[in-house]
């Protein structure tokens, strides 16, 4: 069986989006994102080709190296391939059950959730984490209205699994989900666009252990 260790200890979760950088770009941000403290790292790729994307998730692995969890989003077939830690799933996307079949016991599975009966139903299910969001309003996902934040207060209350609000969050919001009580987040725009990435992703951390 998988070991969650590292998956439960972890508080921020780096989004590498295509969407915002191009690969050399978004290489040179994980470099130093895990110099200044990120806890697991997803790659969202919607627009390469699947052999630029396998090429891409090995460069990342050289980086991670098995020490911090590397998820692909949505390609089960590209993370099984690559030797990714595992995969993260929408509502859309291939299903939970469908997913581990393919990608093994030993490999992390995660979905993104929008409600509280997505999240029971994921746990339920046996996922290793919950994305939760929209949370605020991201470039991300345009259409998508935040949510209320009771709901997300009542999911990080009740679910058992790690939880990690997404959407929009910055350094300057996240002090209003630890107010929930939520110590997990996943970060996008805030750390590969930062001026500092390292400094950026300190701070983070170091608002998630506040």
């Amino acid at each position: 069986m998988r070991s969650n260790k590292k998956l439960s200890a972890a508080k921020l979760y780096l989004i590498l989006d295509t969407q915002v950088l191009d690969h050399a770009s978004l290489l040179r941000v994980l470099k130093d994102a895990v110099r200044g403290g990120v806890d697991i790292v997803q790659l969202r790729d919607k627009k390469s080709s699947a052999k630029e994307i396998l090429g891409f998730c090995r460069q990342i692995l050289r980086i991670t190296r098995h020490q911090i969890p590397f998820i692909v989003n949505d390609r089960a077939d590209l993370a099984l391939i690559s030797g990714a830690d595992g995969l993260h799933v929408g509502q859309e996307d291939l299903d939970y059950t469908a997913a581990r079949k393919l990608m093994g016991a030993a490999k992390i599975i995660g979905v993104s959730c929008q409600t509280m009966g997505h999240a029971l139903k994921a746990q339920a299910q046996g996922a290793d984490y919950i994305g939760f969001g929209s949370v605020f309003k991201t470039q991300t996902k345009p259409q998508r209205q935040p949510m209320d934040l009771n709901l997300l207060q009542k999911v990080i209350h009740r679910i058992r699994i790690p939880v990690f609000p997404i959407g929009g969050i910055s350094r300057r919001n996240i002090g209003g989900l630890a107010a929930l009580g939520a110590g997990r987040a996943a970060v996008c725009r805030d750390i590969l666009l930062a001026r500092d990435v390292r400094q950026a992703a300190s701070e983070f951390k170091s608002l998630l252990d506040a």
